[in-house]
């Protein structure tokens, strides 16, 4: 790689520090971390007190900056939860020779649509791959997960526990670009009513635990049923995908039989109808479906 390669790639992480994202190296022309795992820590430096990992270990120190990509012509990643952001990924379908299968993008503006906005304005990028990012500033009272699929299909969201490759660094597959000026726009809030995790339910009172048990399932359901019928217009798929997701938790419990649920979710949505059926059983589908993986113990392997 040359100089000028090398120098871009100081300038990428300087811009990206200096708009308040925490930056760490990845590995020149890939997407991983540069920086060591927990078995080659050698508990010194930063991890004298302990293994830092590389989203404790992002900046936006320019000196650090500096001594490290002075070393090696690092691609930069932006580690999404220190920086405040939460970046929607826009992907594109794997195989690229179906014309009938919707990107990641097409699907983001039908969901934008139907909740009554535009398609945000704000600070993105093109993946090497031909997708997008889409950068928002992240709520500052809550700690949004990163999630696969929840928002919509070839749409996955980036935040606390992930990262996403800046502008500026190189694949065998391409650059990662800068699509617009660096205004990043507040999280819309129904999408961040989507990906803020629906609150465990509270715990049945002692007693008949069975018994006591069915019964809180029973008024949940009928409340958040009764949320999805009253939702009003523009609001109404998020507050179902809430809905679904938190009864998922009954059902992975045994308290509720997923047929009950999608039954009387899908009734609640009917009421009142600005979508045909089929895009509400999605989206049932895929609340449940993500509460119920999330949700269920898992076994130990013998």
């Amino acid at each position: 790689m040359t100089h000028d390669a090398r120098s871009a790639l100081l300038h990428a992480a300087l811009d990206a520090a200096a708009r308040g994202w925490h930056v760490f190296p990845l590995r020149p022309g890939t997407k991983r971390p540069a920086l060591h795992g927990e078995r080659a820590c050698t508990g010194t430096g930063p991890c004298a007190s302990g293994h830092r990992k590389w989203e404790q270990r992002a900046t936006t120190d320019p000196d650090r900056i500096q001594a490290a990509w002075t070393q090696a012509p690092f691609n930069v990643g932006i580690a999404t939860g220190p920086s405040g952001l939460l970046v929607v990924d826009l992907d594109v379908p794997k195989d690229k020779g179906s014309s009938d299968a919707p990107d990641g993008a097409t699907t983001f503006a039908a969901l934008c649509e139907r909740a009554g906005h535009a398609v945000p304005h704000t600070y993105r990028t093109r993946t090497a791959s031909g997708g997008e990012h889409l950068y928002f500033t992240a709520p500052d009272d809550i700690r949004l997960p990163n999630t696969a699929g929840t928002v919509g299909q070839l749409i996955d969201t980036r935040a606390w526990g992930g990262y996403v490759v800046a502008a500026g660094s190189l694949t065998p597959t391409g650059r990662y670009e800068a699509l617009c000026a660096p205004v990043t726009a507040c999280l819309p809030s129904w999408l961040q009513t989507i990906l803020q995790p629906a609150p465990k339910p509270a715990q049945a009172p002692t007693g008949p635990i069975v018994e006591q048990s069915r019964r809180y399932a029973d008024v949940a359901l009928a409340n958040e049923t009764r949320n999805v019928a009253t939702a009003a217009d523009g609001t109404r798929n998020a507050t179902l995908l809430r809905a679904a997701r938190a009864m998922g938790r009954l059902i992975a419990s045994g308290d509720l039989t997923r047929p009950v649920v999608e039954q009387a979710l899908r009734e609640a949505a009917g009421a009142n109808a600005t979508q045909p059926q089929h895009y509400y059983d999605d989206v049932i589908r895929r609340g449940l479906d993500w509460s119920i993986a999330n949700n269920t113990p898992q076994r130990r392997a013998a």
